[in-house]
């Protein structure tokens, strides 16, 4: 790893916090309290510090990848509905330079077509999609091996 002092970011976006409540045919049962200590634990196993941060807001989002070019090593981000709508994120994934990773717990070209185009589709290293909560455990181990091979 670069550098062992900097964490991964796992970012999530609006309405993430509702899993496990919300739509649960389409999003699984697990809640996002259980995602992230299920990434916490595979991040400890891998030898990454990780920090996880949510929010509804798109500023709020946007400040923390902007945030996350000075204290962090890379992103696994699942942007939620702003995947498909904000360039303003699309702009702070650019402007960071870090390795992002792509995730979403459904896969979202079996859904409505308003969900099928990413906006980060072509600037992240890659997408992981479709694999419930296991879609973060995979581009968590992704994104790690990205940043282990620098």
């Amino acid at each position: 790893m670069s550098d062992e002092s900097k964490a991964i970011l796992v970012l999530h976006g609006p309405n993430l916090n509702m899993l496990g409540t919300r739509e649960p045919e389409i999003y699984g049962a697990t809640t996002l309290a259980e995602i992230d200590a299920k990434l916490q634990e595979l991040a400890a196993e891998l030898g990454w510090p990780l920090e996880a941060f949510q929010s509804n807001g798109e500023g709020e989002l946007v400040s923390r990848i902007q945030q996350a070019a000075e204290s962090n090593s890379g992103v696994l981000i699942n942007p939620g509905a702003y995947t498909h709508t904000s360039v303003a994120i699309r702009d702070a994934v650019i402007a960071c330079r870090l390795p992002a990773v792509e995730v979403h717990l459904s896969n979202i070209h079996q859904r409505e077509e308003f969900r099928r185009r990413s906006l980060l589709a072509d600037i992240v290293v890659g997408q992981i999609i479709g694999f419930g909560a296991d879609s973060y455990l995979l581009g968590l181990r992704a994104l790690a091996g990205v940043l282990a091979a620098g």
